[in-house]
């Protein structure tokens, strides 16, 4: 890894050494190491100075800049979600994103609040300078509702929900092999657990849609498309 000097890092990162002292003053970067009198930065330093000049960019504030800074670096890394998930990575893809890639996921979504969330729930690792969401089916479906007009908060609250059902159908399904057969039995049969919660959530999709469709005909009114 390259080391640089504060003039060095500021020419590669195309400001004026100033403006590198403020956004050291403003903890927006990490401290540098330090050679008797001399600062020496590194390419970790060079990437934070190009994720910051890319979320000014986008219209991040200074301020909330650094509010999202220490939320990523108070955050989980990608050595912990394992423990976290109780399941390690399973059979979701995760994806590597860049803070401004993520911001672009979720245009004006993404604030510490919502960030945290996504910590806590174990969406969302950090790696280095990079961030890692567990899986790409959940990234989709959630930037999907997000331009759709949905809240992200909203959206990772219905997550957390999710998320506590999920655990009790898993339980009957773990239960159900247990009481029948041998315990090394589960993680064969598991695609027989998925394609029974797809199946009923697929019906009870549809129950609800026919649900809002009798009762928009018993008040004389034609759902909306």
């Amino acid at each position: 890894m390259r080391e640089y000097r504060t003039e060095e890092l500021a020419e590669a990162a195309g400001i004026p050494v100033r403006t590198l002292r403020f956004y050291r003053e403003r903890k927006l970067l990490p401290p540098p190491r330090r050679e008797g009198r001399i600062a020496w930065y590194d390419d970790h330093h060079l990437a934070r100075l190009r994720t910051i000049a890319a979320l000014l960019e986008r219209g991040h504030t200074l301020g909330g800049i650094a509010e999202l800074t220490a939320a990523f670096e108070n955050g989980r890394d990608v050595g912990q979600l394992g423990e976290l998930l109780g399941i390690g990575w399973s059979e979701e893809t995760p994806v590597r994103l860049t803070p401004e890639a993520l911001a672009d996921y979720f245009e004006g979504e993404v604030t510490p609040e919502n960030l945290a969330a996504s910590l806590a729930l174990g969406y969302l690792a950090t790696d280095g300078d990079e961030i890692v969401h567990v899986s790409r089916r959940l990234l989709d479906v959630s930037s999907a509702l997000v331009r759709e007009g949905v809240p992200l908060a909203a959206v990772l609250e219905t997550g957390r929900r999710v998320r506590e059902h999920a655990d009790a159908m898993a339980a009957l399904f773990a239960e159900l092999i247990s009481a029948h057969l041998a315990d090394d039995a589960l993680p064969r049969l598991r695609p027989l657990a998925k394609s029974v919660v797809e199946a009923e959530l697929t019906m009870a999709m549809d129950r609800l849609l026919a649900s809002g469709t009798e009762s928009a005909s018993a008040s004389g009114h034609t759902p909306s498309s």
